[in-house]
């Protein structure tokens, strides 16, 4: 994987992302000397279109992130991948109109689009015929060697037998820290010069998976391996780097105190932040206001009640405020004021609140919160108080969530199904952990993208 802003990114989806925006470039450019050919006129060079040229790269490229086309399914199945293509290019053709509209001129003519996106389809399908059974082999992934044979080691085996795995393991030494679960693991008495078994065995990384690390760090070994060029990493970091979220079994504090992130230097994606949330959510209450009165009024015909209901929550560094949603629920779900987690097919959400749960519409009202302050569009969910004191007991460094703004949309809710249980709060914790200790405007960007697949496709919803 390679670290972009904070972020991990695999290998096979960084080319196949940098090779699906050169296709598109190239579509582009086809489709204008195409059609300058049919109208008589010259095509001139490249270099003279820039504009047209890379806003149409870049917005379908924006729409295949949006789309989940470099997710695991799709890197799978070409069936898959077809259909979020697809999508994609339908996707592609609003952020085109967008693009049209406040920046004229700087978009291909429409003439020009149709043949692009005609050649874009049979390219990135194409790519993905011919290099579908690469990216998903060994040349892009790499080869570990595992210290330690307990339960901490067999979690790595079972990562690694997973088919969208981004690296293998070239095998495991047993260092005498308790008892072995691998059995393949070699014991550590049977090696003689453990850097030179590193050597020998080709491997890129050491992962350290002791249970127990007393008596059993290899210090000077390690220092040696680390010389060598081979990368040293523990267990809480490198299930951090592959699975995009912090393991709360691995973890403890120190790893918190002394790994990188929780910056509080970032005056300046603060900044941008809060400048991106006030744009924004003016721009959505404006668009999305006379939705958000169509549903209100769908809502109070069809139960009683309000159409609005505001119910607290808390926001950053614990602080508590009232959060405002579109009503989906009968107004006497919660006998007594006593919350509730909310349940699959849950018979308290009325009709018309069942729909606008699972294309999201009643979330839209929040964009007021995000307007004042007390919310961002991207963030950690804001949990009722009720559920933080009790998960706040029950789980390990919960609070460490509310020292960024809670969101609308989040790292959690684009990559674990809609929870309502302490297991899955626990699962979702481990996801806004990431987000708090990895924030960059880049993840932001890419949460909002991909929140249109939830919205598209909503596995999970309540």
């Amino acid at each position: 994987m390679i670290r972009l802003f904070k972020h991990y990114i695999p290998y096979p989806i960084l080319f196949l992302g940098l090779l699906d925006l050169l296709l598109l470039v190239v579509a582009a450019e086809i489709s204008w000397v195409f059609r300058a050919s049919q109208i008589g006129m010259s095509a001139g060079s490249i270099y003279d279109r820039p504009a047209p040229i890379i806003s149409f790269a870049v917005a379908l490229e924006f729409a295949l992130i949006a789309v989940g086309v470099y997710g695991t399914e799709s890197l799978q199945s070409l069936r898959f991948a077809a259909a979020r293509i697809l999508v994609a290019i339908s996707l592609g053709v609003i952020f085109l109109s967008i693009m049209a509209f406040v920046l004229p001129g700087i978009t291909l003519w429409r003439s020009n689009s149709l043949y692009a996106m005609v050649l874009s389809i049979f390219f990135l399908m194409a790519a993905r015929a011919m290099l579908g059974t690469m990216l998903d082999s060994r040349v892009f992934k790499r080869r570990l060697l595992i210290l330690g044979a307990g339960p901490r080691a067999s979690r790595i085996a079972e990562l690694s037998s997973k088919q969208e795995s981004g690296f293998i393991v070239g095998g495991y030494v047993n260092m005498n820290e308790g008892p072995a679960v691998v059995k393949t693991a070699i014991k550590r008495s049977d090696i003689d010069d453990l850097p030179q078994h590193v050597i020998d065995l080709g491997v890129s990384e050491v992962v350290l998976a002791l249970e127990e690390r007393r008596n059993s760090l290899p210090v000077a070994d390690l220092l040696t391996i680390k010389t060598t060029g081979v990368h040293v990493n523990d267990m809480s970091s490198f299930l951090e780097r592959e699975t995009g979220r912090v393991d709360l079994d691995s973890v403890n504090p120190s790893w918190f105190i002394f790994s990188d992130g929780f910056s509080s230097g970032r005056r300046i994606s603060t900044a941008f932040k809060r400048s991106f949330d006030i744009v924004l959510s003016l721009l959505l209450l404006l668009f999305t206001g006379p939705i958000i009165l169509v549903f209100a009024a769908l809502v109070k015909l069809e139960s009683r009640g309000g159409a609005f209901f505001k119910q607290e929550r808390v926001g950053l560094y614990g602080q508590k405020f009232n959060i405002l949603k579109l009503r989906s629920m009968r107004a006497d779900a919660e006998v007594g004021g006593k919350a509730v987690w909310a349940s699959e097919n849950d018979p308290r959400i009325t009709r018309v609140g069942n729909f606008i749960r699972k294309v999201r519409i009643d979330e839209l009202p929040q964009a007021w919160s995000v307007l004042k302050g007390e919310m961002s569009f991207v963030g950690p969910r804001p949990e009722r108080p009720q559920f933080v004191d009790d998960l706040q007991t029950k789980m390990p460094f919960y609070a460490e969530r509310h020292m960024v703004k809670p969101g609308i949309t989040g790292w959690a809710q684009i990559n674990y199904p809609y929870g309502a249980s302490i297991e899955d709060s626990r699962h979702k914790l481990e996801y806004d952990l990431y987000y708090a200790k990895n924030y960059t405007p880049f993840l932001d960007i890419l949460i909002l993208l991909q929140t249109i697949r939830v919205v598209l496709w909503p596995e999970g919803a309540r």
